[in-house]
């Protein structure tokens, strides 16, 4: 079709995730609770990690920056679908579903860079740890995590660069609640094949490349383990189970529903709540609950807003009784 003959779509229908009306209430408030205990999880790590100069440390760095990618990819398209639940029909604006679209990949591409960066951050700690100080110092994990982010802005760019310019004239149903890149070009009037496969391509060089450098990182980093009992290697084996029980939840979906990237599954709309929902929902449990310097680091800013509150509440008394 010639591009100058067509009238673009002001705006697509997502059809969510289901279609009766009594999920949908359930969804609603189920979703709305999950949203927040996500935003509050990991504002806390965040909060946590900034205010206590102990975890001032590029794993915990790291951490802080997972958080921040952890609320962003929830909230590209969380509140919009909670918000649907309760609206029939369910539309999106052309340019709100480029823009998903466009955030969904700086998110989750930034992400899985991160999760490389973090498995390399242990890899140096327990296979290497007299270099370790030398290795990763401050340069170094500011390079990793601002790595991260440009990596995802560039990988996000190469996706939308496709996609914007094509020819959305009819069809405008999207089978999910968001717009989700292959369903989308699907519906563009023009043989879209070949700019499918390089968009393909690009998602599975680097979801395939991210996955394959975190498992050769833990292979190294078990074998490593294995070969020692102390007590720091019992703490690096606790602390490396939180990691992998990470990647796989977020590369498990992922690789699923990628695996048949251009059909449409009636499980892919469920999977892909998972990385984008319940991942940043257990990354602050996993992370938390796991670990005795978060722990740590969170009872002692619990103490201090206590001793704050209290002390703050015996002051206005004083005044009260001096009036």
């Amino acid at each position: 079709m010639d591009k100058g003959n067509y009238s673009r779509v002001p705006e697509f229908v997502l059809l969510g995730l289901c279609s009766s009306w009594e999920l949908q209430y359930f969804f609603f408030v189920f979703f709305n609770l999950l949203y927040i205990a996500i935003v509050l999880g990991n504002l806390l790590i965040v909060f946590t990690v900034i205010s206590e100069p102990a975890l001032h440390t590029p794993m915990y760095i790291m951490l802080s920056n997972l958080s921040v990618f952890d609320i962003f990819l929830d909230s590209y398209a969380t509140p919009k679908m909670i918000h649907d639940f309760l609206l029939e029909p369910k539309t999106i604006s052309f340019e709100g579903c480029m823009a998903q679209i466009f955030l969904l990949h700086v998110f989750a591409g930034g992400e899985m860079v991160l999760l490389v960066a973090m498995a390399y951050d242990r890899y140096v700690a327990i296979c290497k740890p007299l270099h370790y100080a030398n290795i990763m110092n401050l340069c170094t994990c500011t390079g990793l995590v601002v790595g991260s982010w440009v990596i995802g802005v560039m990988h996000s760019l190469s996706q939308l660069a496709f996609t914007v310019n094509f020819p959305f004239c009819g069809p405008n149903v999207v089978d999910s609640y968001y717009c989700d890149l292959t369903l989308v070009i699907k519906l563009a009037c023009t043989d879209a094949y070949i700019p499918e496969v390089l968009m393909l391509l690009d998602s599975g060089l680097m979801g395939a490349t991210s996955f394959f450098l975190l498992l050769i990182s833990y292979m190294v980093i078990l074998i490593t383990v294995r070969r020692h009992s102390s007590s720091g290697m019992a703490k690096a084996r606790s602390t490396l189970t939180a990691h992998i029980t990470v990647v796989t939840r977020f590369f498990g979906p992922c690789i699923f529903i990628h695996a048949w990237p251009f059909s449409n599954l009636p499980v892919d709309n469920i999977l892909s709540v998972f990385p984008t929902v319940f991942t940043p929902t257990l990354n602050p449990l996993i992370y938390t609950l796991r670990n005795k310097e978060v722990k740590s680091a969170i009872h002692k800013l619990k103490t201090q807003y206590v001793t704050s509150r209290v002390s703050s509440r015996l002051s206005l008394r004083r005044l009260d009784l001096l009036n």
